[in-house]
C-alpha cells in the first residue's frame, strides 16, 4: 500500500502526478497533481488511497469526494487533437504540466508516476509503479481516473452505441462494434492503429 515514505525524502511542499487515459482509442487524456495535508490526513485517506485501477469505481468515487477537504489539487488535460498530432506521450506530458500549473500554490518538488520527467519549473523525481507507492501520487491517480471517467460518461449521452458510460472509451469489443456500425466520432483518436482500421466506415462528423 502506498505510504508517506516518497514524501519524506523529499525537502518542502511535495505533489504527486499522475494521468489516466493514455490507452483508450477515444476522449482526453487527463492529468492531476495533488500535494496531501499529511498530517492531518484522515484515516480513510491514509489506508484507503492506491493506484486507482486497484479501487472500485464506487472507492474513487468516495476517495475523490474526501480529497478536496485535505489536499490541493489541479487538473489538467491533453484534447484528442493534441494527442493526434503530437503523440500520446507528449500529450500526457503537456496535461501533467497544466494540472501542476493549476494548483494554487507552486511545489517544491514533483513526484510523477512513470519514468519520463515532464519538463516543470521545479524538481522532479520519476517514480516507477509510483501510485502503489506514493500517497501523493495515489491520490492524483484517482482524481484524473474520475475526472475522466465523469467526462467520458457525459460524451457518452451525447455518442450512444460506443459503451462510453462503462468502457470510458477503452477499446472493448462494445466500442469495437460500435465503430465498425457507426464509424468515428470527433473525439476518437486517429494516430491510434484499432481507429485507422475504422477510418474507412462512415465518420459521424459527415452525419
Amino acid at each position: 500500500m502506498p505510504d508517506f515514505s516518497l514524501e519524506r525524502c523529499c525537502a518542502g511542499l511535495v505533489c504527486g502526478v499522475d494521468e489516466a487515459g493514455r490507452g483508450p482509442l477515444a476522449g482526453p487524456v487527463v492529468a492531476a497533481a495533488v500535494i496531501l495535508e499529511r498530517r492531518r490526513l484522515p484515516r480513510a485517506l491514509r489506508y484507503g488511497l492506491d493506484d486507482s485501477k486497484k479501487l472500485s469505481p464506487e472507492a474513487r468515487e468516495e476517495l475523490a469526494a474526501l480529497l478536496p477537504g485535505h489536499a490541493r489539487i489541479g487538473i489538467g488535460a491533453a484534447s484528442v487533437m493534441e494527442i493526434d498530432r503530437r503523440n500520446i506521450l507528449q500529450a500526457t506530458l503537456a496535461a501533467m504540466c497544466r494540472a501542476v500549473a493549476a494548483l494554487d500554490i507552486a511545489p517544491d518538488i514533483a513526484l510523477i508516476d512513470g519514468n519520463v520527467p515532464p519538463p516543470l519549473p521545479c524538481p522532479v523525481k520519476t517514480v516507477i509503479g509510483g501510485d502503489g507507492l506514493s500517497l501523493s501520487i495515489a491520490a492524483a491517480s484517482v482524481i484524473a481516473k474520475v475526472t475522466r471517467d465523469r467526462l467520458m460518461r457525459r460524451l457518452a449521452l451525447r455518442y450512444a452505441g460506443y459503451g462510453w458510460a462503462t468502457n470510458v472509451g477503452y477499446g472493448t469489443p462494445e466500442h469495437q462494434q460500435g465503430l465498425k456500425s457507426l464509424g468515428l466520432t470527433p473525439h476518437h483518436r486517429r494516430s491510434f492503429a484499432p481507429v485507422q482500421l475504422s477510418l474507412g466506415f462512415e465518420s459521424r462528423e459527415s452525419r
